[in-house]
């Protein structure tokens, strides 16, 4: 597959002092694990659809949910953002919503929003 993302050694250089000591036995390849959580989240895909590359689909998912719990991925990004930028400029978002296909409907129903309010209105 040529389309995997992969992390540069400069760009490892910037994230390494921001990841965790490692106990124990030493991890899997930082550059491999990170280069597969940032292939999946991108592209949307599940786990266990991670290309061999990057290895083992448990192996991303536990390192991923371990850091997110214990929040070194918010430390990589506010020490990213903290990095000689202008805060003005900074952005980052990852806001999804959508409604249901039923909720434009809920409002005319009987009852619903405009009905009370049309009653509210009278008394």
């Amino acid at each position: 597959m040529s389309n995997l993302f992969w992390l540069t050694e400069v760009q490892m250089a910037r994230l390494r002092p921001f990841l965790p000591e490692s106990h124990g036995r030493p991890r899997d390849d930082d550059l491999r694990v990170l280069s597969g959580i940032i292939f999946i989240n991108r592209n949307g895909l599940r786990w266990c659809d991670a290309p061999r590359e990057y290895g083992p689909a448990k192996t991303l998912y536990n390192r991923w949910k371990r850091w997110s719990d214990n929040g070194i991925f918010a430390r990589i990004m506010v020490g990213l953002a903290a990095e000689g930028t202008d805060p003005k400029k900074i952005m980052i978002d990852a806001t999804y919503l959508t409604a249901h296909r039923t909720s434009r409907s809920l409002r005319t129903k009987k009852g619903g929003l405009l009905a009370r309010s049309a009653e509210q209105r009278a008394a």
